[in-house]
């Protein structure tokens, strides 16, 4: 465990049986957030790399047009 994350425990379990259950929940929300951001943009790669090839393509072949901010 690093230094910081054992820092954060040891002020976690100063709080109340409630904020520590809350901060828990919130931490283990987390983590499984970050897991399934990480399975989703793994299993896109594929898919977004044809995207960006189909992209570049039409934009060579000039079927692209500027974007142009203050008419959005």
């Amino acid at each position: 465990m690093t230094d910081l994350l054992s820092r954060a425990f040891t002020e976690a379990s100063r709080l109340s049986d409630l904020e520590q259950n809350l901060v828990a929940q919130w931490l283990l929300d987390e983590l499984a957030s970050e897991k399934k951001w990480d399975s989703m943009f793994a299993d896109s790669e594929d898919i977004l790399g044809v995207l960006a090839d189909e992209a570049l393509e039409q934009h060579r072949k000039g079927k692209t047009e500027m974007l142009d901010p203050d008419t959005l």
